[in-house]
């Protein structure tokens, strides 16, 4: 008998709010469980389906965060002609201290 693992509800709720709700670290572990769970090769064809659409929307999420992650290192590490760092406002959660709350 082959346990099934569930990812919780909010991660997998759909592909529109899945980026937004979904760490980069839950998805890969959930990406992780899904790969071990195909490579045993014990489950149906429907259950390894689902399974492998499940971690096909969890990679894309995965290379997403990843995608943003180095647009803002590449940002940060910018420099002009000159060899000087280069500025730019990006966005950020935190609120300015002068701003009230």
């Amino acid at each position: 008998m082959t346990q099934r693992t569930t990812a919780p509800a909010d991660a997998l709720s759909t592909p529109d709010g899945q980026a937004a709700t979904t760490s980069f670290e839950t998805a890969i572990k959930r990406l992780t469980e899904i790969v071990q769970q195909l490579e045993r090769g014990e489950l149906p064809l429907e259950e390894s389906l689902r399974l492998f659409e499940e971690g096909v929307k969890l990679s894309r999420i995965s290379q997403t965060r990843l995608d943003a992650a180095e647009k803002r290192v590449e940002q940060l590490l910018s420099v002009d002609d000159q060899g000087r760092p280069k500025t730019a406002a990006f966005a950020t959660d935190a609120q300015d201290d002068d701003e009230p709350v």
